[in-house]
């Protein structure tokens, strides 16, 4: 009987975490607290990473050139994802701070004025993005077919860049309020609209123009627009905690200042990880085509099985936001370690199933034996380290929640700059491991970033950040 209450409740749970919930974050069980966030937004990160494989999907019908170009113009918009991570970091410290505090109209004029900063941002890329779409193509290896006919997505991608920002800073917002299953929402129409339009504009179906890797542009475009349209509108004119109005729209620059200001070490991090995955993928490439491809497949099932830790990260981020707003340093504090224990307990099992199934997996993507061996060896290993990921991460986002965006990014600094890079280096070449020690190097520096960040986390000195 009491088991089939348990369910009985768990499917209410679920249902209200996706639905939305009217839940105040600041009291009640936080083990409720931390589920009601966690599912919508693990959720959401699956819906984020269906848009490049949706548009991969259809574009690989173009032929290799057309892929290409997809896979240039992304590693492009990687700069577009940091410096709309860190917008989103920076508004989510500042709007979860204001909502626990119970001053929803500051947390609107913060909403407003991180939408600004989001649009002015963008501006940085857009302008050289359009108008040197094809030289950017050229500077990045790009063929003369490339920049010649397939210039065009890159300069609606680059151009119309804003989208993505304003999405990821609007959904922050709705996230660090407590209205996590908007957010969900938002990504759901977004990415049906993609997924509905790219067919049809890409090879020109029914009465639409047939515009080639154009159509994937214009569709992935439209299909973040429209979310935009329905975040507003959810924000105008919804019945949503954070609700702006007309005294909120307004230009502010010493709060547009203060958003930027924080947002830069969640930038930094952003940035930091991504050139240490560069330099890591230099070093493996001297091995030969064979082990970049196995590491790279084996980095796709990472990164997918990591999306439920990342998630539930965010629902620390919100959760200490709210309650260091509130007065409650030591209800922030026990959550996070509630959600690290939730988190360490997922990543491992999802670690667990990697190790015990590795040949599986890479087999899903690839037949070639030269390729699944270094595959297979790489996800075994990057596995292992899937019993500290959890914890580190969940103390990661929780700093970033306190507003102290500073410590990530020296943590950051120094597991991936001065360790794992450095280390990949010395037990790759100089200890003859081979690709075996980079693939090590990253758990270890993965690891030195958990004992860190707990250390640092101990410390407490981010239960007095004032933003």
């Amino acid at each position: 009987m009491k088991q089939s209450i348990n369910i009985k409740q768990l499917r209410t749970d679920i249902w209200e975490s996706i639905s939305g919930t009217e839940m105040d974050f600041t009291s009640g069980s936080i083990g409720r607290a931390v589920f009601l966030l966690s599912v919508p937004m693990v959720l959401e990160m699956v819906m984020e990473s269906i848009f490049a494989i949706v548009d991969i999907f259809f574009v690989s019908r173009l032929g290799s050139q057309a892929v290409a170009t997809v896979g240039i113009t992304e590693s492009i918009i990687t700069l577009v994802y940091s410096l709309g991570s860190g917008l989103a970091v920076a508004t989510t410290a500042l709007v979860a701070r204001r909502t626990g505090e119970k001053r929803p109209e500051e947390a609107s004029k913060i909403a407003f004025q991180a939408i600004l900063a989001g649009i002015l941002v963008s501006l940085l890329i857009a302008i050289p993005g359009f108008l040197w779409s094809s030289d950017l193509l050229r500077l990045m290896g790009g063929s003369m077919q490339m920049q010649r006919d397939y210039a065009g997505y890159t300069r609606i991608m680059l151009g119309f860049n804003g989208v993505i920002i304003v999405l990821f800073v609007i959904n922050a917002v709705l996230r660090s309020s407590g209205d996590a299953a908007m957010s969900l929402r938002v990504l759901v129409i977004a990415n049906l609209i993609n997924m509905t339009l790219d067919p049809l504009l890409i090879f020109g179906i029914g009465p639409f123009p047939e515009l080639g890797i154009r159509g994937a542009a214009i569709a992935t475009t439209t299909g973040r627009s429209i979310g935009i349209l329905f975040q507003l509108y959810l924000l105008f004119r919804g019945k949503r905690r954070i609700k702006l109005a007309l005294a909120d729209i307004g230009f502010y620059p010493r709060t547009i200042l203060q958003i930027i200001k924080l947002s830069l070490g969640g930038t930094g991090q952003s940035l930091i990880a991504t050139t240490s995955w560069i330099g890591m993928m230099r070093i493996i490439s001297s091995f030969g085509s064979n082990v970049v491809a196995g590491y790279t497949i084996a980095l796709r099932i990472v990164v997918f099985g990591l999306l439920p830790s990342w998630g539930i990260s965010n629902a620390a981020s919100t959760l200490v936001g709210q309650n260091l707003g509130a007065g409650q340093p030591d209800r922030a504090e026990r959550s996070v370690w509630l959600t690290s224990k939730i988190n360490t307990v997922v990543l491992s099992l999802i670690g667990l199933i990697f190790i015990l199934f590795t040949g599986t997996f890479i087999r899903l993507f690839i037949s070639d034996p030269a390729v699944i061996v270094p595959g297979i060896e790489a996800l075994r290993i990057i596995s292992i380290g899937f019993l500290v990921y959890g914890l580190g991460m969940v103390m990661i986002q929780s700093f970033n929640g306190a507003g102290d965006t500073v410590t990530p990014t020296k943590a950051f600094f120094v597991c991936f700059w001065l360790i794992e890079i450095p280390l990949a280096l010395i037990l790759s070449k100089i200890s003859g491991m081979g690709q075996r020690g980079v693939f090590l190097s990253i758990v270890v520096a993965e690891t030195c970033m958990t004992v860190l960040a707990f250390f640092l986390f101990r410390q407490g000195k981010w239960k007095l950040k004032k933003i």
